[in-house]
C-alpha cells in the first residue's frame, strides 16, 4: 500500500509566486496617473489595417484616426522599419500621451527565411537547433520593425484530421515543453529590449488541440486530470521559461470559451503559474463568445476583461463597450487599470518606452534578413527535421552519377514548399526540388515530369487556392501527365516521386476527414512502381498522413514535411547522402481515421488487447486493424542501422532526495555515419491513477561513426517521476518504475527501479 504526501514543491508549485506583489515600473504608474478610462482601454485595443494574411474576416477600419485618438495598443500586419515609424509616429506626435505601439506578427517558422514548418522542426528532436532558428526569426522580424511575435504555438494534438497539428510539436507533453522553452529562449534572449530580440506569445491557451471530431474551432470537451498531466505542460514551460504574453484559444473549456474563461486565466495562469505579462486574445475571439451563446459584444466584453484578458484582437469590443460596462457597474475601472499597467510594462520590457523607434532601424532589412548564412541555417534545419520512413533494397542514397526520373506535382512546384503560416516568406525565393537535385548531383542525370495534378478535384482545388495558387490543374489530361512520367521512369535508374499535400491542405481551418494521399497522386505511385525501376517516394504534408497502402509498396519513403526557403537543396543532402537523416516522428501515424486519436502515452485499460496484436474477443481491440499505428511516436530510420545493448540502472533504488542513472549502449552496426535520437521511456507500475502506457522522460541525440558504440546515460531525480493526482496535486509515488530505451516509444529493451520514500 502506497503513502502520498504533499511536499514542499508541491506549495511552491502550486503558484506562491503568483501571490506576491510584482515591483511596479514607475515610467508605466507615472503614464497610468494621467491617463483617462478612455485612454487606458484604448490600450486594450490590437487593430490590423490588412495587407497580409489574417485569421478572420475582419479588417480594422480607421486605424490611422484610432491611433491619433489613442485608442490603439498595437497593431498588426504592419513591417518594414519605414512604416513601423510611420505607425509609431502617429501614436508618438499625435496621441496626448506619446505611447508607442506594440507590433505583432505572426513568425511561425522564420521570417523571411523560412525554415520547415513546427511540425518538421520538432521531428529534428534538437533543442539548440530550434532555439537558433528562433533566434534568426526574431533577428530577421526585428529588422523589419516587428517587436512582439504571436509564437510558439505549442499546442498538444493527437488527431492529424486537424489542420493546425502542422504548427505544434507532436503529441507528447515533456518533448512539446522542451520545444517551447527553448523558442521562447530563442525569441526573447535575455533582454527583450535588445533591437535583435522580441517578446514572444505562447498559444493557444488552452487545449486548442484537442478538438472534437478534429475541426477546427470545435469544441473541446476534457477532465482536469487530463488537462494537467498531457495537455496543459507546455504552456506552463512558456511561462516558466519567461515568455512575455499568452494569447487565448478559440475553444471552450468546461463550457466556458478560453476567452472569457476566469479559472483558466487568471486562477491557473496568473495566481498557479505566477504569470505576470499580458494576455491577448486570438482574432476576434472575444466577439465569437456571442456565437458560443454567451450574450452581446457589451456582456461577452466584460465576461472577458472580468476573466483576465488584457488585450482585444481586432474585435474593438472593449474599446466600444468597456467604458459603458464601467459606467453600469459590470466591470471596474481598477481591472482595466490592471491590464492597461500590463500592456505598458509590455511595452517598457521590450525597450518601447525608452525609444519608440528601436525597431525602425532602416539599415537593418539588407543586412539581416535573407542572409547567406540565414539560409544555410534553413538548409541545416530542414535537412534535420527529414524523417526516413522506409528502406528498400538499399535505394538510398541515390548516386550522384544516377540517372534519375523527378516526378510529382511538388517536384518542380515554388508555391508549396514553405508551408501553412507562412505569410512573411516568399514562395518564389525557395529552391524546389528539381533546381536543390541538380545542385547538390551536377553530374546526375535528371529528368522531370509533373506525372499527376495533386488534385483532380476542381472545387478542393478551389477551397486550397485561397492564398493564392496551391493545387494547379494542368492543361493537360491526367492520362498525358502520367504518360509522360511513365515514359522517364522507364529510361531512368531511379524513379523519385514528390508526393502529398499542397500547402494550403494542412494549417488553420485546413481540417480533412480523408488524410490518405490524394487518388490522382496515388495512380501515379502505383503505376510507378509497376515499371519495376527503384521508386523512392519523397513525402511532402503537414500533418500524419494514412500511408497504409504506400507503406505496403517495395519502396522508400522520405519525409520531407513542408521544408521552407531551401527545400530543394536540402531535400539532395539527403537524397544524396550528404547527410544520413536522423529525424524522428513527433506524433503517432495511424493506420486510418478509424484509429484516431492515437498516440503512444495511451493507457492499457483493464482489459488490454493481447500484445502480438492477434484479436480476441472481450478484449479492447478492432475487428479490422491491429491497436497499434502504423508508424509509432520517435520512429525514424537511417541510412546505417544502430543496435542498443546493456539497458540498466546504476541502482535498484532511488531516494527521495536522491537520482538515479539509467543508461544504454548504442552501436552504429551499418556502413554510415549517421545520428540517432537515444529516447527513455518510463512506465509507473501502479499509481493512484490510471498511468499512461509509458511516458518519455528524456532524450540525446548523438552522432556515431560506423562501428562506433557509446554509452548513453540519463539521470532521474524524484522530480522527474511527479504527475498530478485525482486532486490536481503534483506529486511522485513510492513504488516500481519500468524504463525503456531505444530508438522509438515501441522499444523493449527495459530494466526498473524502485522510488522509495
Amino acid at each position: 500500500m502506497r503513502k502520498f504526501k504533499l511536499s514542499v514543491a508541491l506549495l511552491l508549485f502550486t503558484g506562491l509566486s503568483g501571490l506576491q506583489a510584482q515591483e511596479k515600473i514607475p515610467q508605466v504608474e507615472e503614464l497610468l496617473e494621467k491617463m483617462t478610462l478612455e485612454e487606458k482601454i484604448g490600450q486594450l485595443n490590437l487593430l490590423t489595417p490588412g495587407g497580409g494574411i489574417a485569421t478572420g474576416s475582419v479588417v480594422s477600419e480607421d486605424v490611422e484616426a484610432k491611433i491619433k485618438a489613442g485608442n490603439v495598443g498595437g497593431v498588426f500586419g504592419v513591417s518594414s522599419p519605414e512604416r513601423v515609424r510611420q505607425a509609431q509616429e502617429l501614436a508618438v506626435k499625435n496621441s496626448r500621451l506619446g505611447i508607442p505601439l506594440l507590433i505583432g506578427s505572426d513568425i511561425i517558422h522564420g521570417y523571411k527565411t523560412t525554415y520547415p514548418i513546427p511540425l518538421g522542426l520538432s521531428s529534428s528532436w534538437d533543442l539548440e537547433l530550434i532555439k537558433e532558428g528562433a533566434e534568426m526569426a526574431a533577428k530577421e522580424a526585428t529588422a523589419d520593425g516587428i517587436n512582439w511575435n504571436f509564437s510558439p504555438m505549442v499546442d498538444i494534438a493527437r488527431d492529424p484530421r486537424w489542420g493546425r497539428i502542422a504548427e505544434g510539436a507532436g503529441e507528447d507533453p515533456y518533448l512539446g515543453s522542451q520545444i517551447a522553452k527553448a523558442m521562447v529562449e530563442g525569441y526573447q534572449g535575455e533582454d527583450m529590449s535588445l533591437p535583435h530580440t522580441m517578446m514572444a506569445t505562447v498559444k493557444h491557451m488552452a487545449l486548442y488541440g484537442a478538438p472534437e471530431a478534429g475541426r477546427d474551432y470545435n469544441t473541446v470537451d476534457m477532465s482536469r486530470l487530463k488537462m494537467f498531466n498531457e495537455y496543459l505542460p507546455p504552456y506552463k514551460a512558456a511561462v516558466d521559461a519567461g515568455v512575455g504574453s499568452v494569447m487565448t484559444s478559440f475553444n471552450d473549456i468546461d463550457g466556458i470559451p478560453a476567452t472569457g474563461n476566469k479559472w483558466l486565466l487568471t486562477d491557473l495562469l496568473r495566481e498557479r503559474w505566477g504569470f505576470d505579462g499580458f494576455v491577448v486574445s486570438d482574432y476576434t475571439s472575444v466577439n465569437e463568445m456571442i456565437a458560443h451563446g454567451l450574450g452581446d459584444l457589451q456582456a461577452v466584453s466584460a465576461l472577458a476583461i472580468n476573466a483576465g484578458l488584457d488585450m482585444d484582437m481586432v474585435g474593438e469590443g472593449f474599446l466600444t463597450t468597456l467604458k459603458k460596462s464601467v459606467e453600469e457597474g459590470l466591470v471596474s475601472e481598477e481591472q482595466i487599470t490592471k491590464a492597461a499597467r500590463r500592456i505598458l510594462e509590455a511595452k517598457h520590457k521590450i525597450g518601447l518606452l525608452d525609444d519608440p523607434y528601436l525597431y525602425s532601424d532602416e539599415s537593418r532589412p539588407e543586412k539581416d534578413i535573407l542572409t547567406e548564412e540565414n539560409r544555410q541555417l534553413a538548409r541545416k534545419a530542414a535537412t534535420r527535421s527529414f524523417v526516413l520512413l522506409k528502406k528498400h533494397n538499399n535505394t538510398l542514397p541515390l548516386s550522384k552519377n544516377a540517372k534519375i526520373a523527378l516526378v510529382g506535382p511538388l517536384a518542380n512546384n515554388k508555391n508549396n514548399m514553405l508551408g501553412t503560416w507562412a505569410p512573411t516568406g516568399n514562395p518564389q525565393l525557395s529552391v524546389p526540388i528539381l533546381e536543390g537535385l541538380k545542385n547538390v548531383a551536377p553530374n546526375a542525370n535528371i529528368t522531370y515530369a509533373k506525372g499527376a495534378n495533386i488534385s483532380n478535384d476542381t472545387s478542393f482545388a478551389k477551397k486550397v487556392n485561397v492564398f493564392g495558387q496551391r493545387i494547379q490543374i494542368a492543361e493537360e489530361s491526367p492520362e498525358a501527365l502520367l504518360k509522360e512520367a511513365l515514359d522517364l521512369a522507364k529510361s531512368s535508374d531511379v524513379v523519385v516521386a514528390v508526393v502529398g499535400e499542397a500547402t494550403e491542405m494542412s494549417g488553420e481551418a485546413a481540417s480533412r476527414t480523408d488524410i490518405t494521399i490524394p487518388d490522382s497522386q496515388k495512380k501515379l505511385i502505383n503505376e510507378l512502381v509497376k515499371t519495376g525501376k527503384p521508386v523512392v517516394l519523397v513525402l511532402m504534408s503537414g500533418r500524419p498522413l494514412d500511408i497504409s497502402e504506400e507503406m505496403a509498396l517495395p519502396v522508400s519513403i522520405l519525409q520531407i514535411w513542408h521544408p521552407g526557403v531551401e527545400a530543394g537543396n536540402a531535400v539532395g543532402d539527403v537524397l544524396f547522402g550528404n547527410y544520413n537523416p536522423s529525424g524522428k516522428l513527433t506524433n503517432s501515424w495511424p493506420r486510418s481515421v478509424g484509429q484516431i486519436p492515437i498516440h503512444y502515452r495511451m493507457k492499457t485499460t483493464g482489459r488490454p488487447g493481447p500484445e502480438s496484436g492477434d484479436f480476441q474477443k472481450f478484449k479492447t481491440n478492432y475487428l479490422d486493424s491491429p491497436n497499434s499505428p502504423l508508424l509509432p511516436f520517435g520512429y525514424g530510420l537511417s541510412y546505417t542501422t544502430f543496435e542498443y545493448s546493456d539497458v540498466k540502472a546504476n541502482a535498484e533504488k532511488l531516494s527521495a532526495d536522491g537520482s538515479i542513472e539509467l543508461s544504454a549502449t548504442v552501436t552504429n552496426t551499418g556502413d554510415f555515419d549517421g545520428e540517432e535520437v537515444v529516447q527513455l521511456y518510463i512506465r509507473d507500475v501502479v499509481r493512484s491513477v490510471t498511468p499512461p502506457g509509458k511516458e518519455l522522460k528524456g532524450f540525446q541525440k548523438i552522432a556515431l561513426k560506423k562501428g562506433e558504440s557509446k554509452t548513453v546515460t540519463f539521470t532521474i531525480t524524484p522530480e522527474d517521476l511527479k504527475f498530478y493526482n485525482y486532486n490536481i496535486e503534483f506529486v511522485n509515488e513510492p513504488g516500481e518504475y519500468e524504463f525503456f530505451i531505444g530508438g522509438s516509444s515501441d522499444n523493449k529493451m527495459a530494466g526498473s527501479f524502485e522510488l522509495t520514500q
